[in-house]
């Protein structure tokens, strides 16, 4: 039985959004109608061309790009990420195989940067506070002669933390001052879960490579994007014919890069008042939270952290529990990152913040969306405080720690 989106109070927003009405109108014409391949000659090519195009500007506007034809499109975001971190390797081959990154990236960068090490490159994790936020003290203690990408995701994808990508950018800007053009260290930054949410200017950043994906601000899954900032000579990442100017092969996915377009233009125009309103329903639901529910602890920066995102560990209980008994009430949330959310590994990104391995296994991811209400919070927060403590009333690290000393 197909479920209706009102069945469930749906919180997993940065795992994927619905696709707006608006979006999938754009996509049809050119499912039904303007199907034509863009590469054609004829004239229902060239509509589809234009098609993609117009979303390719939408995109460059939306995150500041000086040029549409830096945008370069992508079947996924993890994809994005993949081509830009591997083809900067890939062309650093010979001048330099160090590559700096964090300990809380997405799993797209850290198994990247894992693959290359077993190819002969040397990757520094750095470590995070607390709060998950990165030095860039000790990102620029980090960097060596032989440095040739620095990737630092924009906003952590499971607890919100909002990392300081300007402050990243001038530092790099300033040492490849004092560097030969050819040993430029590029700056990558994983925006997948800031763009459409946060303001995002790859100029004001400083960043050279970015990546996007269209599903994580009401798009359709399938498509992302690449941003190369122009001058960079990228290898191309998939063979097989000239698409992307002859940097990705592949038929575009015209539908796709059409609804990727809108839902970003829309998300755009819609991210003042959208991020005031998640803002004060998320700071609004932590203090419920927390005064409701005893040995509650947030995860993640209190302040510079994404306006819907809301990441806290209930100590005593296990994730996967809460999940499914919030489930049965018709709330769909997440332990973590849902790449990794049928794991039993405790979420890498908590260990890096110190967290132990029972704490983090005890955490919920809850993300906001342009569909959530305050009225689904307040069947959240019925839900929630009773299902931590039938957890916690059937969890032996509960029963010891109500035992006398």
């Amino acid at each position: 039985m197909q479920m209706n989106q009102r069945d469930v109070i749906y919180l997993d927003n940065a795992a994927t959004t619905q696709v707006r009405p608006e979006v999938v109108d754009a996509m049809i014409e050119y499912l039904s109608k303007d199907y034509a391949n863009p590469s054609g000659i004829y004239a229902a090519s060239a509509s589809a061309k234009a098609a993609v195009d117009a979303a390719r500007e939408k995109i460059a506007v939306a995150i500041g790009a000086t040029y549409g034809n830096e945008i370069y499109f992508t079947g996924s975001g993890t994809e994005s990420i993949n081509w830009a971190i591997k083809s900067t390797a890939q062309a650093a081959k010979g001048r330099g195989r160090h590559i700096i990154t964090t300990a809380v990236e997405h799993h797209a960068v850290l198994h990247t940067c894992q693959f290359l090490e077993k190819n002969g490159f040397d990757v520094t994790y750095l470590p995070v506070d607390e709060y998950g936020m990165i030095s860039v003290d000790k990102l620029e203690a980090a960097i060596r002669p032989d440095t040739i990408l620095v990737t630092v995701m924009m906003a952590n994808n499971e607890v919100g933390t909002i990392m300081p990508i300007a402050k990243i950018g001038a530092v790099l800007a300033e040492i490849n001052t004092k560097r030969d053009k050819d040993a430029k260290i590029l700056f990558h930054t994983d925006a997948i879960q800031a763009v459409g949410h946060i303001p995002v200017d790859v100029n004001a950043l400083g960043v050279d490579l970015l990546s996007v994906s269209a599903h994580k601000l009401y798009g359709p899954k399938g498509v992302g994007a690449l941003y190369v900032r122009r001058g960079i000579k990228l290898p191309a990442f998939i063979h097989g014919g000239g698409q992307e100017r002859g940097r990705r092969a592949g038929t575009e996915n015209v539908a796709g890069i059409v609804g990727f377009g809108a839902a970003t233009q829309l998300a755009c125009a819609e991210m003042a008042e959208e991020a005031l309103r998640h803002t004060q329903m998320r700071d609004d639901l932590i203090g419920k939270i927390l005064a409701s529910v005893p040995h509650s602890h947030l995860n993640g920066h209190p302040i510079s952290r994404l306006p819907g995102n809301i990441n806290i560990t209930f100590e005593f209980i296990e994730g996967e529990g809460m999940l499914l008994l919030l489930d049965a009430r018709g709330i769909a949330a997440s332990s973590g990152s849902a790449c990794t959310s049928g794991s039993l590994d405790p979420s890498h990104v908590l260990l890096a913040m110190g967290l132990s391995h029972e704490l983090a296994h005890g955490s919920l991811r809850l993300s906001f969306g342009r569909y959530t209400t305050t009225e689904d919070l307040d069947k959240l927060m019925e839900a929630l405080p009773p299902i931590v403590e039938r957890l916690r009333n059937m969890s032996p690290l509960w029963e010891d720690f109500l035992k006398p000393i």
